[in-house]
């Protein structure tokens, strides 16, 4: 025996995890960072623009 194997007798150096450019072609990993940033996006702008009311006067505090 050389290498490690697995539960099938094959070598377990061919059942590696996909590689990055494999997962970035991924049309659900691209739909993910795309929410994400969408929501990050609407909270932050949401938060300046409540600081800039604030700021301003427009909002009693």
């Amino acid at each position: 025996m050389t290498g490690a194997t697995d539960g099938d007798g094959d070598a377990a150096e061919d059942a590696r995890r996909p590689s990055l450019a494999t997962v970035a072609r991924d049309r659900r990993v691209w739909l993910i960072l795309a929410v994400v940033a969408g929501l990050l996006v609407c909270c932050c702008s949401a938060v300046v623009g409540t600081l800039i009311a604030l700021s301003s006067g427009l909002l009693a505090a």
